[in-house]
């Protein structure tokens, strides 16, 4: 009878201990995985937004690489707009120092781009162009972009030798907004003068 006894405590005793590691551990294994997925993802409206001044920035540099600057005022005009349109108010819940750094490159990205409605020489539109681009850049480090990959590049002679310009591309390929297609001194032979210096993704 003792000997059924102590069966019967031995096997309760290895249920208990069974339930308390396996069971219970079980949900703990989970919880950390799910909250990493969701940490520091924005909404996708949020994200929605900033593709769409990212791809309008994109036409933008593209008329430059033409030198049409008809196009390029048409383009910066749609970049402001969608600059306006940045849902900064999702960032609202994360940090304020955050919010307000970017509040403060949003109006500077606009005020460059605002500066390109105003000339009428390509040089001096470049010269504004570099500007946004150097805003931009910034910009999207602050808040955490998380479109598809983007490609920082420079060309170290984009204003005359020893004056850079850097600019953002979607594609490895090095496609000069500053020298372009028609170049009055080098033509189309400099469209392709740069290097990559960073990745954003």
């Amino acid at each position: 009878m003792k000997s059924l006894l102590a069966i019967l405590f031995l096997a309760a005793v290895l249920f208990g201990a069974w339930w308390l590691f396996f069971k219970t551990d079980g949900p703990h294994d989970n919880a950390p995985k799910q909250e990493s997925i969701s940490l520091g993802k924005h909404t996708p409206e949020f994200n929605q937004s900033v593709s769409n001044s990212v791809n309008s920035y994109l036409d933008m540099k593209s008329a430059f690489v033409e030198a049409d600057t008809f196009q390029v005022k048409n383009e910066a005009q749609k970049f402001i707009t969608m600059m306006d349109s940045v849902k900064l108010d999702d960032l609202q819940k994360e940090d304020s120092q955050i919010v307000m750094a970017a509040r403060q490159e949003i109006s500077d990205i606009k005020a460059n781009a605002q500066a390109i409605l105003m000339e009428n020489d390509i040089t001096e539109m470049r010269q504004d162009f570099r500007m946004v681009s150097e805003n931009l850049y910034p910009f999207l480090r602050t808040i955490g972009y998380e479109g598809e990959k983007l490609y920082w590049q420079n060309c170290p002679m984009a204003f005359g030798d020893g004056k850079e310009g850097n600019w953002l591309s979607n594609t490895k390929e090095i496609i000069n907004p500053y020298l372009g297609k028609h170049d009055p001194q080098f033509k189309a032979s400099m469209l392709n003068c740069g290097e990559i210096k960073d990745t954003i993704k």
